[in-house]
This record gives C-alpha cells, sequence and structure tokens, in this order.
C-alpha cells in the first residue's frame, strides 16, 4: 500500500507546530546572546578605588537597570590628600555624592552579555572639608561630567569594572568590582 502525499490536517498542524517552536527557540537563541548587561528591573553594586592628581578616591554606587541599555545609579566618593601652602600643611576631604545615566552598547553593537561597554553622564553634589585657616581655593558645590567605561563579568554575578570620567571625585580613571543581583 502505498503513502498518501496528500498534507491531512493532523499532520499539518504538527508541522506548523514544529516549525513554530523552532522558529521560536531560534529566536530565544539569538536575544539572549545579544541580550544587555543589566536587564531591566536588575540591580548591580559596584565598589572600588579612583586615581587622580589629588588622592586616591573609593568609591560605592548602584546601577538599576530600566531598559537592556539604559541604567541609572547612584553613588557614594570620598577622596583625602594633603597640600603644601605657604610652609604649612592641609589636609582635604571631598566626598561626593552623584548619580548617573548610561547607555550599554551591548546590543548595538552585538556584544556579548560577559562584556559591558557603556558611556553616560554623572551629576552630583561635592563636600570639601579643609583643615582650619586654609586659603586656597576649594569649594563645594554641583559638577556634571561624563563617563565612559568597560566591565568583564566572570560569572552570572561578578565583574570587574574599568571607567574613565571627568567632574567627580573620582575624577580619571576608576577600577572596582561589580556584583549584579
Amino acid at each position: 500500500m502505498r503513502k498518501s502525499k496528500f498534507i491531512t490536517p493532523g499532520n499539518f498542524r504538527k508541522k506548523i507546530l514544529s516549525f513554530l517552536l523552532l522558529l521560536f527557540l531560534t529566536f530565544h537563541s539569538i536575544c539572549a546572546q545579544v541580550e544587555g548587561p543589566i536587564s531591566k528591573g536588575q540591580s548591580q553594586l559596584n565598589a572600588g578605588l579612583g586615581f587622580s592628581g589629588w588622592g586616591v578616591p573609593v568609591y560605592i554606587g548602584l546601577d538599576y537597570g530600566l531598559h537592556p541599555d539604559i541604567t541609572i545609579g547612584g553613588e557614594l566618593s570620598n577622596r583625602n590628600y594633603k597640600e603644601a601652602f605657604f610652609g604649612s600643611d592641609y589636609n582635604h576631604s571631598i566626598t561626593g555624592i552623584s548619580s548617573n545615566f548610561n547607555y550599554h552598547f551591548n546590543r548595538l553593537l552585538n556584544i556579548s552579555s560577559n562584556l559591558d561597554i557603556y558611556a553616560g553622564l554623572n551629576l552630583g553634589f561635592y563636600i570639601w572639608n579643609t583643615s582650619f585657616g586654609y586659603q586656597g581655593s576649594g569649594s563645594s558645590g554641583l559638577g556634571l561630567g561624563a563617563q565612559i567605561g568597560g566591565r568583564y563579568y566572570f560569572n552570572n554575578n561578578w565583574g570587574i569594572n574599568l571607567e574613565l570620567g571627568g567632574a567627580n571625585t573620582t575624577s580619571g580613571y576608576k577600577i572596582g568590582a561589580s556584583y549584579r543581583f
């Protein structure tokens, strides 16, 4: 007995369902490879050291994913340094409370989610304290700056971060660890 070459309704449904399942799995696999480093609703804790001409700042910050390509965050930083002025040494302490906005280029450049390349802006308030009697030019106030950085994740949670930026207490370079959750 010969098999019919015609497609039966039951056979047709199986083929269509198999095709749609294969299409869904392929699409899901492609999207999973180009997701952003921080998903919408996900958070990331950052901490580390900065390098500048005015001391070694320390920082801790938190970023929140608004979109797979966009994060907002806040950062607390502090640096201390000494300065000689007319034969006297003065101690300076600068504390920064800032917010940041970053665009992550992973999906745009089709970069794996374990590597994070970003750029953005920051706005902060800086409190400059100096030892008594100093006549220098330090003052507190607002600062607006920009940053560009990269992060490499060793696993789903832990990574290392390198950032270049300006107009904040960690102006210059900063390097640290990141933990996403």
